[in-house]
């Protein structure tokens, strides 16, 4: 669903900013995406820098990878996982101008 606010021409689509925001929600993914966005990290690097069990960064990694915002990478028997910097700088305009929009008349 399209959302124009204020009579704007300027259109959000509210069921994607908030599986958006819900992706980014959860404290543990927000760590993965700030240690992956300095060098792609294998899950037991993650693990080990967070604190969480192997399995825990598993699943968060699925929800960040089904939403695009991560890519993981074989090497050898590991894979290393790297935040998609152009997703992620999409995303930030798109929440950011969601947020400085003048929402009250």
């Amino acid at each position: 669903m399209r959302v124009h606010l204020n009579g704007s021409d300027q259109a959000f689509d509210a069921k994607e900013l908030e599986r958006r925001l819900k992706v980014l929600s959860v404290e543990t993914r927000i760590r993965i995406i700030a240690l992956c966005k300095g060098q792609p990290m294998c899950v037991g690097g993650l693990a080990q820098s967070i604190g969480v069990s192997d399995a825990a960064i598993s699943q968060h990694l699925r929800v960040l990878r089904n939403a695009g915002l991560v890519i993981g990478e074989k090497r050898g028997n590991f894979c290393h996982y790297a935040v998609d910097l152009q997703v992620l700088a999409k995303w930030r305009k798109d929440i950011a101008d969601f947020l400085t929009f003048d929402l009250i008349p």
